[in-house]
């Protein structure tokens, strides 16, 4: 999974791409799936929800997919947007996860009102009541009011709030030095009691199951059905962006498990966890160790933690060092206000209704609005 084979493998997407609202001089990458995934890996921090891989995995629950994009002053700003219709109207909701995107992050206030303007068009043409973003931009700067001054108001969002950035840059033995005293003695303990890390495939992938939802019903987090982790891998391994890996014990069974997903420059571990005795012989610990060392190997510039849910999960992302970082948060483009008040309603029975289905299908607390 190097981040050449990430950013630039043979990239399709058949039947989850449609025409935008294109800005001069941006038609390719507004409608050739290989260009926009290469437009997605230059963009810092190159969020891996905005490539159509990922469109391909909401697709299957109904997703639909549009790239908006304008000319901004460092070149193009845009957001792949997914868009859900609402039960039989005419209505859909609109959400670009981590979008937009913009070469550098070079976003300025006249190319978000350019870019605003655009996706009220698409809104306009395919009935959108309104479209939620939450763009990986720090928060502390300009770029909140940019978005408020072009009509925008905040929201919740489904994904993370905070994180933590790991500096893959960094020499080996400084990374390593990063790490808490405490953590280095637990990664020492796990390969002491015989705990190894090994390379997943796809038919590992119930194991890898097993293990997420066990540590999804420990924690109290939502999670989704074995088929839609299986589909991430699947679309994601196929551009050479996925990576399972596993810690197993000396009896080979595995105990700790993580997700990968490579894109552009920027590694993240959107799924995880472990079971009780990986617990206690602190596989986990050296299995994120080597989760970041082998990123760090294979070219990697950034090791991103994803997410700081509560104080437990905070508490041992933050010994493995990096910095934290925290997002401007969810934004809301309301199109039709009044549309928006009736669709929320509808899509809040929508998600009890999948909820409940899903979790009698044996996925406890899952939900499939969250794209």
């Amino acid at each position: 999974m190097s981040e050449d084979r990430g950013a630039r493998g043979p990239v399709t997407a058949p039947g989850v791409t449609a025409p935008g609202v294109a800005a001069p001089g941006t038609a390719a990458i507004t409608t050739d799936p290989a260009a926009w995934d290469e437009f997605v890996a230059s963009t810092p921090p190159s969020p891996y929800l905005q490539t159509t891989p990922w469109a391909a995995v909401k697709a299957l629950n109904g997703w639909d997919r549009a790239a908006v994009v304008v000319d901004g002053p460092a070149g193009p700003i845009g957001a792949q947007v997914l868009t859900h219709r609402v039960g039989p109207s005419p209505w859909s909701v609109g959400y670009a996860p981590r979008g937009p995107v913009a070469p550098a992050l070079a976003l300025d206030e006249a190319g978000v009102r350019r870019w605003t303007a655009a996706l009220r068009e698409l809104a306009a043409q395919r009935r959108i009541s309104h479209v939620v973003v939450d763009p990986e931009i720090e928060s502390g700067g300009p770029e909140a009011s940019w978005f408020r001054a072009a009509g925008w108001r905040p929201a919740a969002s489904p994904q993370p709030a905070r994180s933590r950035w790991i500096d893959l840059a960094l020499p080996g033995d400084e990374l390593w030095a990063n790490l808490r005293g405490k953590w280095r003695q637990y990664v020492q303990k796990a390969r002491r009691s015989g705990v190894v890390i090994t390379e997943g495939v796809a038919s590992d992938l119930p194991a890898f199951y097993a293990i997420y939802a066990e540590t999804a019903e420990r924690a109290g987090f939502t999670y989704r059905t074995e088929a839609t982790y299986r589909a991430v891998f699947a679309e994601f391994a196929a551009r050479g962006a996925a990576r399972l890996l596993f810690a197993r014990d000396e009896g080979g069974a595995p105990v700790a498990t993580l997700m990968l997903i490579g894109w552009g420059r920027r590694v993240v571990e959107p799924y995880g966890g472990m079971t009780d005795a990986g617990a206690a012989s602190r596989a986990n610990y050296l299995l994120k160790w080597e989760a970041i060392r082998s990123s760090q190997e294979r070219g990697f510039a950034t090791y991103d933690l994803w997410g700081l849910s509560h104080a437990g999960i905070e508490q041992f992302k933050t010994g493995f060092g990096g910095r934290e970082v925290t997002y401007v948060g969810g934004l809301e483009l309301v199109v039709q206000p009044f549309v928006r008040h009736a669709v929320v309603g509808a899509q809040s029975l929508r998600v009890w209704w999948e909820r409940r289905r899903l979790t009698r299908a044996g996925a406890g607390r899952a939900t499939t609005m969250e794209p």
